[in-house]
């Protein structure tokens, strides 16, 4: 909108750079174009101003496809007026000179003439296509459809509107026929996700049964050391008795040879003791043999004499010592 400044009995208006303003007096342009300032009598001047800038049109319409289902379409037009001065002799864009508003809706009036031609284009696609057709491949043939129709369509030229580019969001059947359309595609979906879930348990499965195999074989593998563990503890243990028994066999053999060593050494010993003893005793004997009786009664008795127990007191009686001394001087025939 123009910013109009009031002064009295004059107005002064200034433009921005995406409108168009044009002046007329007595039906003569005075002064017209893009982002101009000027002044004006408000009695006598009629001043018209087009929007030269891109704007975007959102639309919805419903259309009926070719097997009888009801589709909407939901579409954005970008249009632009490429010439101001053939659309504000066309369409009224005049404004009031003292506020600078429009006197009327010339941008509805537009976006009505726009709406209409593009749903007469969707519409005439839509009953050549099946609902399966324009739900699949429909954005795309409404878009170029639409956009080659307003683009060719005589009445926005006239009017010097160009079309920019033409989106369409979506086309979108009823709600109900759209869960019906769903659900092939949501059981399948369901289906891939179930057997994801299934191939997921089986590789759980037999993650599981490699992991109870990698175990089992484990202690497979430990019975197995642990058997040849107490096989070699055994055969140690034989090795070391075996051993035992050989060392004690050697030890009872040395000990037996030195116990007969021993024996011997003894039995020999005692020999020679008892022929030194015995030829002792034959010596002695020999010397008692060629003795004096007196002197071997005289031995004797001392021999009894260190065997007896001790003697305190021996009294000795005269017939005792007259006997004893009759004896031994008596001849030796008589004794």
């Amino acid at each position: 909108m123009a910013d109009i400044q009031r002064r009295p009995l004059l107005r002064h208006l200034r433009g921005t750079p995406t409108t168009y303003v044009r002046h007329l007096r007595r039906g003569e342009p005075v002064h017209e174009g893009v982002g101009i300032s000027f002044w004006f009598h408000p009695l006598s001047a009629v001043i018209s101003e087009v929007p030269v800038d891109d704007r975007e049109l959102p639309m919805l319409f419903h259309a009926r496809t070719r097997d009888y289902q009801d589709i909407s379409v939901q579409a954005t037009v970008t249009y632009r007026i490429a010439e101001p001065a053939l659309a504000a002799r066309r369409l009224d864009f005049a404004i009031n000179p003292d506020t600078g508003a429009w006197r009327s809706a010339p941008l509805d009036q537009l976006a009505t003439t726009l709406t209409e031609t593009a749903q007469q284009h969707a519409l005439t696609l839509a009953a050549q296509m099946t609902l399966r057709e324009a739900v699949t491949s429909g954005p795309a043939a409404f878009r170029e459809t639409i956009g080659t129709g307003l683009v060719g369509d005589s009445r926005l030229s006239d009017i010097g509107v160009t079309i920019v580019g033409v989106r369409v969001v979506a086309v979108r059947p009823e709600a109900e026929v759209e869960r019906a359309l769903q659900t092939p595609a949501r059981e399948q979906v369901q289906q891939e996700a179930d057997r994801a879930t299934y191939e997921r348990r089986a590789a759980a499965v037999e993650r599981e049964r490699a992991i109870a195999e990698n175990e089992m074989q484990n202690q497979i593998e430990l019975a197995l050391r642990e058997e040849q563990l107490v096989a070699r503890r055994g055969q140690n243990e034989r090795r070391r008795a075996e051993e035992a028994a050989a060392a004690a066999w050697i030890e009872a053999q040395a000990q037996a040879e030195r116990d007969r060593l021993r024996a011997a050494t003894q039995a020999e010993n005692r020999q020679v003791m008892g022929a030194a003893e015995a030829e002792a005793e034959a010596a002695r004997l020999a010397v008692y043999r060629d003795a004096d009786p007196a002197v071997l009664l005289a031995l004797a008795a001392q021999a009894l004499a260190a065997r007896l127990p001790q003697i305190g007191q021996l009294n000795l009686t005269p017939d005792m010592v007259t006997g004893a001394l009759a004896r031994l001087s008596a001849p030796r025939e008589e004794r």
